[in-house]
C-alpha cells in the first residue's frame, strides 16, 4: 500500500496536477476581488467562503485522472491477478491524491487570504477546515473518478457527480468560520469527512470491480 501511495504521489508530483491545482486555485481567489471590487471589509466577511468554493473547484481537475489511465493501462487488471483489495488499492490513491493536492492547497490559502484581506483568526479557521475537509474531498474525487471510469464522456459528468456530492462539506466548511457557531459546523465537518474518508474506498472498489467485469 505504501509503494502504492509513493507510486500516485510521484506521479501526480511529475505530470504538474498539484502545481496545475494550486495555480487555479489562486486563480479563482484572485478574480473574486476583481468581480467585488476594492471593499475590504466585503472581501474579509466572505473571503473565507470565497476560499472554499475555489478549493472544491480545484479538486474538479485531477479527478479524471484518478482512476481511468490506470484502467486502460490494466494496472488494475494486474492488481487483480496479484490478489491484491481494490479497496486498499482505492484508499492507497486516496491518501496519494490528497498529499498531492491537500498541503499544497493549504500552503496556497495564505496567499489566497492576503488577496482577499482575511484575518489572521479566520486564516487559522480556514487552515483548520481545510485540514479536516480536503481527505474528505480526496476520498470522494477517488469515487467519483472510479464512477466515471470507462464512461464514455466520463469527464464531462464529473462535476455533474461530485459537486452534488460536496454541497455538505463546503456548507460546513464555510460554516466553520463562524466565531459563534463555528465549533458546531466544525464537528459536522468532521463527521461528514470521516464518513467520506471510511466509506469512499468502498464504493470505488465496487465501482472499479464492475469496470473490470
Amino acid at each position: 500500500m505504501i509503494a502504492l501511495v509513493r507510486r500516485d504521489l510521484r506521479r501526480s508530483v511529475s505530470s504538474g496536477g498539484a502545481t496545475l491545482v494550486v495555480a487555479f486555485f489562486l486563480l479563482v481567489a484572485t478574480l473574486f476581488p476583481f468581480a467585488i471590487g476594492p471593499d475590504a471589509a466585503l472581501l474579509a466577511r466572505i473571503g473565507g467562503g470565497v476560499i472554499w468554493t475555489a478549493a472544491l473547484l480545484a479538486a474538479l481537475l485531477p479527478v479524471e485522472r484518478l482512476i481511468g489511465p490506470d484502467l486502460d493501462a490494466g494496472v488494475f487488471d494486474q492488481f487483480a491477478v496479484r490478489g491484491l483489495s481494490m479497496t486498499s488499492v482505492a484508499m492507497a490513491k486516496t491518501i496519494a491524491h490528497w498529499l498531492g493536492f491537500g498541503p499544497p492547497l493549504m500552503l496556497a490559502a495564505v496567499i489566497a487570504a492576503g488577496l482577499l484581506n482575511l484575518p489572521a483568526d479566520t486564516l487559522l479557521r480556514v487552515e483548520v477546515g481545510l485540514l479536516i475537509g480536503t481527505p474528505g474531498l480526496a476520498a470522494l474525487a477517488v469515487v467519483t473518478s472510479a464512477l466515471v471510469a470507462g464512461v464514455r464522456g466520463g469527464g464531462a459528468v464529473t462535476g455533474l457527480v461530485m459537486l452534488p456530492l460536496a454541497v455538505p462539506l463546503l456548507i460546513f466548511g464555510a460554516g466553520s468560520l463562524d466565531p459563534a457557531g463555528g465549533a458546531g459546523a466544525v464537528k459536522l465537518l468532521t463527521a461528514v469527512s470521516l464518513i467520506l474518508v471510511a466509506g469512499a474506498p468502498f464504493i470505488a472498489a465496487a465501482a472499479i470491480r464492475a469496470a473490470l467485469d
